[in-house]
């Protein structure tokens, strides 16, 4: 009688055990300890629901990283992107929560450096000719200058954050061609969408030299750009200024999170 009752007792506690399982399910692992650095295309300029305590960094909690975040409940996450920043900014200013235990850091950084803000106020209020000669000047220096600001920038990543996976993200095309569109000439749209070209292509040589990945979003801004009647940027905005020509909440959420997910 013993015997009996010893098996009905494990006998219960072993179906204890299983509905236990079944009801809870397995333990989802957290995400690697992740940081977010770069400029504003990472800190969510025009992506809205800002975090104030961020300050003129205008942090958006819509922004690609905090959507990674949400989805994956990293181990740690920190934030230090910034509007405005180029790259020294984030060698200076950017990587006090990188170090060993990180494992993921995601980085947009390079178009301050080369004028983009200049690039388009110059487009906005001067003649093809002008924009097309500042453009040229920012080509010039993406090509001949910033490879050197990127490599200083991706080596004291990587010595901060020796173990991590880097996800370099470029930038979007600015605008849809071949379409009418009040606002700037067929001109100044080829032009400024060659930059995005010159500019993307030299940071992918740059990441991939570090052994870092390069995530490319013009596909998933493809059809999405300015003028396109669906866009993901935003173009002139008059307050806050700062939110011009930046991808809006969708265009974190249908333009950079998918790349970056993919990637990470």
């Amino acid at each position: 009688m013993r015997r009996v009752r010893s098996l009905s007792v494990l006998a219960t506690l072993a179906l204890a055990i299983m509905f236990s399982l079944v009801l809870t399910g397995p333990a989802q692992a957290a995400g690697p300890a992740y940081v977010a650095l770069g400029d504003s295309y990472s800190a969510g300029n025009g992506a809205g629901n800002y975090d104030s305590s961020s300050g003129d960094c205008h942090r958006s909690l819509s922004a690609y990283p905090y959507l990674w975040k949400n989805a994956h409940a990293p181990s740690s996450f920190a934030d230090t992107s910034c509007s405005g920043a180029v790259t020294t900014d984030v060698t200076n200013n950017q990587l006090g929560p990188l170090n060993s235990a990180t494992g993921l850091v995601s980085l947009t950084i390079g178009g301050n450096d080369a004028g983009f803000a200049d690039v388009m106020t110059t487009c906005v209020t001067g003649s093809d000719t002008t924009c097309v000669n500042r453009v040229a000047q920012a080509e010039t220096y993406a090509q001949n200058t910033l490879p050197a600001r990127l490599d200083a920038t991706y080596n004291a990543i990587r010595a901060k954050a020796p173990n991590a996976k880097v996800v370099v993200l470029g930038y979007p095309h600015m605008y849809t061609l071949n379409v009418f569109c009040v606002g700037l000439s067929d001109t100044k749209h080829r032009k400024i969408d060659e930059a995005s070209d010159v500019i993307d292509s030299v940071i992918a040589a740059r990441a991939a030299a570090h052994g870092f990945v390069f995530g490319d979003v013009r596909g998933t801004f493809n059809n999405h750009e300015l003028c396109s009647g669906d866009d993901y940027l935003h173009s002139l905005v008059v307050s806050p200024s700062w939110e011009s020509y930046h991808p809006t909440a969708t265009g974190h959420s249908s333009g950079y999170y998918p790349v970056f997910n993919a990637n990470s």
